[in-house]
């Protein structure tokens, strides 16, 4: 009987080669089984899914639910859905409210962060903290127009005058603020759009009206009892998402670019073969790097360092995981750690002395493993904390961040002490990358100093070296093989000579891959893309950064529409968007707003619509009469990725560019004319 229960148990635990295709991650998922320790891996076998709330037809908005109204089989061609919740909500409705109350909970984190920045920037601004000083003057004067602040004044004898930088500075930062609440008008960042972009938005009307409104606004009508609309609760759901993409996200990564330096490329590595045995390890998880800039700052200090070597430790190696790891990735080249789905096989290792979170995607069962190791687990936002008494809370405040920062590195340094003895485990597995790419940054690698502008690639794509732009992004999702969606859709897009730009876990995830070098292009691409890699000296899947630098891809997206030739609006553009293993609500916010700005968006592992297919063929068919962007959705990532390719060509018909051109030697004399255009 004993032997039963012992096979029993031995059956519920992950296949570690099933759970992920990572060797570092497959290792540690041994290590933890072995402990006795269980992981999201372990829980995803036990736990299963809720069938009906995947298919997004439980409602569960009011006290006489939870109402299921699962889909079964399907209805046959022409059956009239007699499907009902108690009041009488149709499976569009409750699908409709399930996915904007997504849209709203995604635009609200992203947004939420932008404010955060916003906050800081705004004290460094008034010069409240010695923590925070405006580095990139020159974003700061690109973006001041958009905000409506003049960066010249007129003098008395007519001539313009540079005004002074902490005077625009100031008044950035206090229009920004405004943008969550303001009253009246529209979000100042929807002009940034292409002409053509904004006046759709305008005609459908979901043009923003604040950040914070559209939000409280989707909570309202998804109330039971008031809109029962699932075309109109999209209406709301596109004007939240809109105000995430074009509002608070943007903001987020501009403020964070002035205030913390705009990314150019830099070489790292990652996995968690980054973690050193004879070092202080500090993992840095979450989303906002307000914080995590000056941890890095004070733990390259040499005070920290010395501080370091006298408790026994040769120095401190920071990582990260998830988004905050690819902030201080991009700005200082501080190694990724992993993803999402690796975050507690960091401390399963045993060389974790401290992991420091802020918000969004912290795994509560950190805490429990943290218990069986001597790692410190300290949160540090006033609404991330945790229920368990070994967690340490160091409340952040941008006032004291400098003071907060040597607080968190003195504790995981004099927790090193503790971990002599015990032993670690550290998977030897870590790739090489070179991440940082922003709009800047590909302006200058593909156009050159002497151009400055996206025409290089544009002139790719028509040519036909490039075929397209695959934008591939988003979370990792236990329900299917860890990284192993990401890799596939992205090797098989530069299989066929689609540069993709890439954010988030995904980006993390190429990057333990080693995709993210330009010797990848030669092993992996087709032979025009691995051309223009060879010869512009770039790697083929090009690091943007964190989630909320989906706004860079967005600007860039727009950059080649600016530089001609390839259509007068983002939905003309030989370009599709993917998440091949989203989970977070997030996600959702970002695919409409991507969808909304004309991209055709596939979206992998599963669908929170299924369930009702008339809502569902609305986000994939009628989307695009309303929008020129769609929704989609195919798990196999082979597949996925051809459905992208397959639009990409479709795009590249209607511009005529289907057909491969004579390639001409231009003049000197050639190439300037087109540069005065």
């Amino acid at each position: 009987m004993a032997e039963e229960k012992a096979i029993e148990k031995k059956a519920k635990v992950a296949d570690p080669v099933a759970a992920s295709i990572d060797k570092a991650t497959q290792e540690m998922i041994v290590r933890a089984q072995e402990l006795g320790i269980d992981t999201c891996f372990d829980r995803a076998v036990t736990l299963k899914p809720c069938n009906i709330g995947n298919q997004g037809t439980c409602c569960k908005n009011c006290g006489m639910g939870p109402c299921r109204l699962p889909l079964g089989k399907g209805l046959a061609e022409g059956e009239e859905d007699t499907r009902k919740g108690i009041c009488g909500a149709t499976p569009n409705t409750i699908a409709a409210r399930n996915f904007t109350r997504m849209i709203a909970a995604g635009a609200a984190a992203h947004s939420d962060h932008g404010r955060s920045v916003a906050e800081v920037f705004l004290s460094a601004a008034r010069k409240e903290t010695d923590a925070y000083q405006i580095k990139d003057t020159q974003k700061l004067l690109d973006i001041a127009p958009y905000f409506n602040v003049a960066t010249t004044v007129k003098s008395e004898d007519g001539q313009d005058l540079d005004r002074d930088i902490d005077e625009i500075a100031l008044e950035v930062a206090e229009v920004a603020l405004r943008e969550w609440g303001k009253e009246e008008g529209e979000l100042l960042y929807l002009k940034r759009a292409p002409q053509p972009r904004y006046e759709i938005w305008k005609k459908l009307g979901v043009l923003p009206r604040n950040i914070d409104r559209e939000v409280v606004d989707i909570m309202h009508r998804t109330h039971i009892g008031v809109d029962q609309d699932y075309k109109n609760l999209m209406k709301q759901g596109t004007r939240c998402a809109l105000a995430d993409g074009w509002g608070g996200s943007m903001m987020a990564t501009d403020l964070q670019d002035v205030l913390f330096g705009t990314p150019y490329p830099l070489q790292s590595e990652a996995n968690l073969g980054i973690m050193k045995d004879d070092h202080v390890n500090i993992i840095i998880h979450g989303h906002e790097p307000v914080l995590s800039e000056v941890i890095v700052a004070v733990s390259q200090s040499q005070e920290m360092i010395d501080y370091a070597k006298s408790k026994g430790a040769k120095g401190i190696q920071m990582g990260g995981i998830c988004c905050t790891a690819n902030e201080i990735l991009q700005r200082h080249g501080v190694p990724l750690a992993g993803t999402f789905l690796q975050q507690e096989l960091a401390i399963v290792t045993g060389a974790c002395d401290a992991m420091v979170v802020d918000v969004q995607c912290v795994f509560q069962n950190l805490a429990n493993v943290a218990k069986c190791f001597h790692t410190k687990l300290i949160t540090t936002h006033p609404m991330a904390k945790m229920e368990q008494d070994n967690v340490i809370h160091i409340e952040f405040d941008e006032h004291h961040a400098l003071e907060d920062a040597k607080k968190i590195v003195k504790l995981a340094i004099d927790n090193f002490e503790n971990r002599k003895g015990k032993g670690s485990f550290i998977p030897q597995y870590k790739s090489p990358l070179i991440a940082g790419f922003g709009v800047e940054s590909i302006k200058y690698h593909l156009g050159g100093t002497w151009r400055g502008d996206y025409f290089t690639l544009n002139d790719n794509i028509i040519n036909g070296r490039i075929r397209g732009i695959g934008a591939v992004v988003g979370c990792n999702n236990v329900r299917t093989r860890h990284n192993e969606g990401h890799i596939t859709v992205v090797k098989e897009l530069i299989k066929n000579d689609v540069i993709v730009l890439t954010t988030g876990c995904n980006a993390i995830a190429c990057a333990m891959e080693g995709l993210l070098t330009p010797e990848t292009a030669q092993v992996y691409c087709g032979p025009g893309l691995a051309e223009v890699c060879e010869v512009v000296g770039i790697p083929p899947v090009l690091h943007m950064g964190s989630c909320v630098d989906n706004s860079r891809i967005l600007l860039a997206a727009t950059e080649v529409v600016r530089a001609g030739g390839l259509g007068k609006d983002l939905s003309e553009v030989p370009a599709a968007g993917s998440a091949p293993e989203w989970m977070s609500e997030k996600a959702i916010s970002i695919g409409q707003y991507v969808v909304a700005s004309g991209v055709y968006t596939v979206f992998g592992t599963t669908f929170p619509t299924s369930g009702a297919p008339v809502f569902q063929d609305y986000l994939f068919k009628g989307h695009e009469q309303l929008y020129g962007g769609m929704w989609d959705f195919e798990p196999d990532p082979i597949k996925h990725a051809h459905k992208m390719i397959a639009h990409i060509d479709k795009k590249r018909k209607a511009l005529g560019i289907d057909k491969a051109r004579e390639r001409v030697l231009m003049s000197m004399e050639d190439r300037q004319k087109l540069s005065a255009a």
